[in-house]
Order: C-alpha cells, then structure tokens, then sequence
C-alpha cells in the first residue's frame, strides 16, 4: 500500500513506529516536501536516517520550499519503479521533480518545489536555496512525461496547490494570495491531466477539498481510497 502525509520538518516523532504502526513490510510512505531529515549531515541526522534503514517499508519524499538542495542534490541520481530518484538509502528515496512512478499499481506524478512565503526574511544558501524554484526544463519534463502516458495518472503528489485550489482556501480570511509560475503551472495540469487523488502539503492542513483535492498535514492518508487513516 501507499500512504501520504504532510510536511515533517525534521521531526522524528512524526515518522516514529508508532506514528506510521499502519504501514507493513513494502508499504510505501510519501512525504508531499519538508522533509527536513536531508539538512545539515549532522551525527544526530546520520543517526536518525539510519534508524528509518532498518524499517522494512520505504520513506519516500518529494522537495518541498525548506530542504538543503545542496546537500539533496549530491545524492546518487537512479531509476526506481519508473522515475528518478536520488537515493538516499535503501529505502528512503526522494521523488525527483516531473517524474512518474508505478508503485502497488499506482501511477503517481511527482513536482516537488515552491517559493518560501517569507523569502525576505531568508538567507541564501543557509535557509533559502534558489532550487526550491522548479527550473523550465522540469516543468518541461513532467509536462511531457504526462503526453507520454496520455495525461492519466491515479494520484499527483506536489508540494504546493493550483492557486485556484490556494485562492480558495484563503477565501475570507483577507490575506494576499501570493500566486507562483507553478501555481499557474498546476492550474494547467489539473485541466489536462486525468486523475483520481492530488495531495499537496505546503499550506500544513489536513483538508478534503473535494474527492480529488486532499491537503495534508500530520495525517496518514491511503493513496488508494484517499481515507485517512490517522492523525
């Protein structure tokens, strides 16, 4: 099976055993960005990663805005069930950017990335990376590996909504609806594309939109059904 949630920042108890007791040997786990356990090389971080090892399920995770893409980026670039990975270990995997992977029969689309909200408040190469950004030839590359499968995938993964799905969850709360390329870049994709389930992690709220839109937070979400399984 494959199970989503939200942002984890670097918190272990979010991905403890008992936090994920759902999950069996091959299951599937996917983190919609902020990971946050690819960060500083740190002894406590190796530590951490080298316990999710031993788990016998694999922890998966697209980029989100708050990630070290120097870091990310100087993992060992492969291919896993389909797409491109940067393997981190023998079952933790970061889902690359427009890529579609076949896992437990489900084809999933992948674009990770966004714009930190507070970017002014950010310093480049410490707590902001100009990579958090997808680059055309991303954007480019996820929307032909779409055309490739005739624009049908089970479930889309993003960090970031469409800003139709971003402007209506700000709806009343007087708040600028701060609207990005890859916002704009989902808005097409949700026209063209054919699809059962799209989750989304950045705005940190567990919400069924609809059927189809699913934003999640510290919830558990089944890939295939789209029911939550714990919180």
């Amino acid at each position: 099976m494959v199970y989503i949630t939200g942002d984890t920042h670097g918190d272990p108890e979010r991905l403890s055993k008992s936090a994920l007791k759902e999950l069996n040997p091959g299951d599937t786990l996917i983190v919609c960005g902020d990971f946050g356990f690819v960060w500083d090389n740190s002894k406590a971080e190796q530590k951490i990663l080298k316990a999710f090892t031993k788990r016998k399920y694999n922890i998966c995770f697209i980029d989100g805005t708050h990630e070290n893409f120097e870091i990310l980026n100087g993992y060992p670039v492969t291919s896993w069930n389909g797409g491109k990975v940067h393997r981190i270990s023998d079952n933790i995997f970061h889902l690359m950017r427009g890529q579609i992977f076949t896992i437990d029969g489900l084809k999933i689309f992948t674009m990770g990335g966004g714009e930190s909200p507070d970017l002014e408040y950010r310093l480049e190469e410490t707590s902001w990376y100009k990579y958090e950004i997808p680059s055309k030839a991303e954007l480019l590359e996820g929307a032909n590996n779409l055309e490739n499968v005739d624009c049908k995938v089970n479930v889309i993964i993003t960090h970031e909504p469409s800003s139709i799905i971003k402007d209506f969850l700000k709806l009343g709360n007087n708040e600028p609806i701060h609207v990005t390329t890859l916002n704009a870049y989902f808005d097409e994709l949700s026209k063209c594309s054919t699809f059962d389930r799209w989750f989304f992690g950045s705005l940190h709220l567990d919400k069924y939109i609809s059927n189809s839109y699913i934003g999640v937070h510290k919830a558990l979400v089944n890939a295939h059904t789209g029911e939550r399984v714990s919180i």
